[in-house]
C-alpha cells in the first residue's frame, strides 16, 4: 500500500509554488458554455433575457420569460493545442463530454398589480471546464538544473542533507514543513545529483550544476482536469410593461488538477548527468461566492437596453502538491519521494474584480433579433489574500502592474422561420495582460439551430474560440516558454420544456 503523508507548508513560501498570478487568471476567466441558444448567439443576452444562461450576464433576464421552463444541456468539448517550443511544434487533441447546464424558472403572473410578473430561477452552469493538455518538445539552453539552483543558492548544505535517523522521504517532508518550499526544491536538486555544493561544508550556501551541456532536449507534458461550476439562485420581476429588474446569488465550486511531466536528455558526453525526469502534481479545491443585479428596459416595440453589475467573486482555496524526481546521479532511495507524499498548504483566498455589462438589442417582432453586449472588468484589481502575507503583497503589486482592463464584445442574432430558428454569434475578449504577447486576445464564432414544438424546444449549437498563450514551463529559475495556439470547439445540445 502506498504511504501517504501530509504537512502544512508555511505561507511564507506558498506563492513560489502555487499561489501567483496564474492562479488568479485561472479562476477569473469564466468560459460559460450555457444553453445551446445562449452559446449559438455568442452569449449576447444582456438586453434579451428569456434564457436561463442569460442570468450570468443580466439577472433581470428571468422576468422576460412568459412561461415556467426547465432546460437541460450537454456539450462535447474538443481542444486542439499546437505548442511551439524551440523549433518544434507538437499537436495534441483532447475530447470530453459533460452535462454543462441544468435549470428552471418559475413564473408567477399578476393582473391587478404594477408588478406584472415575478420569476424565481435556479440554474447550474459549468463556468469553466479545465480538461486540457499540451506537449512541448524541443531543444533549449535552459536545463532543469537552473530551477533547482535558483532555490538552493543561499540554503546551507546541512539543510539539504538527510539527517540521522531520517529516511529521504522523512527529510523531504520535514524540510518542507520547517524550512519551506524553496529549501525543499533545493533538497530535491541535491539528492537527485543535479547540483553540488561548492564546498563540502555544512555551512556552505553556494552550489553548481553537475549537468554539462550547451543545449538539452526537453519533453514536457502538461495535463489539467477539473471544473469551476456555478449555481445561481435568481429573483426578478417585470414592473409595468417596460421594465425588468433582477438579482442573483452565485455559488461556485472548484476542483482543479494539474500534472506536469518533464523528461530531459541530450547532455554533453562528458556530463555526469545523462537523463533527468521531474514530475509535479497540483490538486486544488475551493468555493466562491458573488452576487449580481441588473435591469432591462423596453424603449419601444423594437429597442431594448440592459445593464448589470457583477460583484467581485470571493474564492477560498486549498492546494496540495506532490513531486517525484530521478536522474543518472540520484540517490538510490530517491524513488521514496513520489506522488504518495502530499504537501498540504494553508487556505488562501482570491478576489476576482467586479464586472459591468451594457447591452442593447433590436427585436423585429416574431421574425428575429440582433443583440450586442459590452463587458468591462479591471483585472489589475485582482487580489491574493491574506494581504498580511508579505509575499502575497509583492505578488499583488506584480498583478496590478501586469494586468489591465478586459473589454468583452459579444454579438448575436436570430432569424425565425415558422418553428425553426437560425442563430449566429461572435465573441471577442481582450487579453487580461497589458502585454498581449503573454496571453493573446480571444476570438470566437458560433452558430446554431432551434426547433419549437410548442410546449418544448430542441436547440443545437456549434462554437469555436481561439487564443494564443505563452506558457512558462516553470515559475522559477527557467524563463523558457511554450507558445501554445489553443482552439476550443464545442457542440452543444439542449432541451427546454415549458409548463
Amino acid at each position: 500500500m502506498k504511504r501517504i503523508s501530509t504537512f502544512i507548508m508555511v505561507l511564507v513560501c506558498a506563492f513560489a509554488s502555487a499561489q501567483n498570478i496564474n492562479d488568479v487568471l485561472r479562476h477569473s476567466q469564466e468560459n460559460i458554455i450555457g444553453t445551446a441558444r445562449f452559446q449559438s448567439m455568442g452569449g449576447a443576452f444582456g438586453a434579451l433575457g428569456g434564457d436561463l444562461s442569460s442570468l450570468n450576464v443580466n439577472p433581470a433576464g428571468s422576468a422576460v420569460f412568459n412561461h415556467s421552463e426547465l432546460t437541460i444541456t450537454g456539450s462535447h468539448y474538443n481542444r486542439e493545442n499546437d505548442a511551439l517550443f524551440g523549433r518544434n511544434t507538437r499537436s495534441t487533441d483532447m475530447n470530453s463530454t459533460e452535462l454543462n447546464q441544468v435549470g428552471g424558472v418559475f413564473v408567477f403572473k399578476s393582473q391587478d398589480n404594477p408588478w406584472k410578473k415575478l420569476a424565481l430561477s435556479f440554474n447550474y452552469d459549468l463556468a469553466r471546464n479545465f480538461d486540457n493538455e499540451f506537449v512541448a518538445s524541443g531543444s533549449t539552453t535552459q536545463g532543469i538544473d537552473n530551477y533547482f539552483l535558483a532555490f538552493a543558492q543561499g540554503e546551507s548544505l546541512n539543510n539539504l542533507r538527510v539527517q540521522q535517523n531520517e529516511t529521504i522521504a522523512d527529510a523531504y517532508l520535514n524540510i518542507g514543513a520547517d524550512l519551506g518550499f524553496g529549501a525543499q526544491q533545493g533538497f530535491l536538486g541535491f539528492q537527485s545529483g543535479l547540483i553540488e555544493p561548492t564546498e563540502d561544508d555544512p555551512d556552505n550556501t553556494s552550489y553548481f550544476s553537475n549537468a554539462e551541456y550547451s543545449s538539452v532536449n526537453q519533453n514536457y507534458v502538461q495535463r489539467t482536469t477539473g471544473y469551476n461550476s456555478k449555481f445561481t439562485v435568481n429573483f426578478a420581476g417585470q414592473y409595468e410593461e417596460n421594465l425588468y429588474l433582477g438579482a442573483s446569488l452565485n455559488f461556485h465550486s472548484v476542483v482543479y488538477d494539474k500534472l506536469t511531466l518533464l523528461d530531459e536528455d541530450g547532455y554533453d558526453a562528458s556530463s555526469s548527468v545523462q537523463l533527468t525526469t521531474f514530475d509535479n502534481f497540483l490538486h486544488t479545491e475551493g468555493y466562491g461566492f458573488s452576487f449580481s443585479a441588473g435591469a432591462i428596459a423596453k424603449l419601444n416595440d423594437n429597442i431594448r437596453v440592459g445593464g448589470s453589475y457583477q460583484s467581485p467573486t470571493w474564492y477560498e482555496f486549498t492546494d496540495d502538491i506532490s513531486q517525484r524526481i530521478n536522474s543518472t546521479l540520484a540517490e538510490p532511495d530517491i524513488n521514496q519521494i513520489d506522488f504518495g507524499l502530499v504537501n498540504l498548504y494553508e487556505e488562501y483566498r482570491i478576489k476576482v474584480p467586479s464586472k459591468l455589462t451594457g447591452s442593447v438589442a433590436v427585436v423585429f417582432g416574431k421574425d428575429g433579433l440582433l443583440s450586442f453586449d459590452y463587458g468591462y472588468q479591471d483585472m489589475s484589481k485582482a487580489k491574493l489574500r491574506p494581504t498580511t502575507d508579505p509575499n502575497f503583497n509583492s505578488e499583488n503589486d506584480f498583478i496590478s502592474e501586469q494586468l489591465g482592463v478586459v473589454s468583452t464584445y459579444r454579438l448575436g442574432g436570430e432569424l425565425r422561420i415558422d418553428e425553426v430558428s437560425l442563430r449566429g454569434g461572435y465573441r471577442y475578449e481582450q487579453s487580461p495582460y497589458e502585454n498581449g504577447d503573454i496571453i493573446g486576445d480571444l476570438t470566437g464564432y458560433s452558430g446554431g439551430v432551434g426547433y419549437n414544438f410548442g410546449g418544448s424546444r430542441l436547440d443545437l449549437a456549434f462554437s469555436r474560440t481561439e487564443r494564443d498563450v505563452n506558457t512558462l514551463l516553470f515559475d522559477s529559475g527557467i524563463n523558457s516558454t511554450a507558445s501554445v495556439n489553443s482552439i476550443n470547439t464545442n457542440i452543444t445540445l439542449g432541451y427546454t420544456l415549458k409548463f
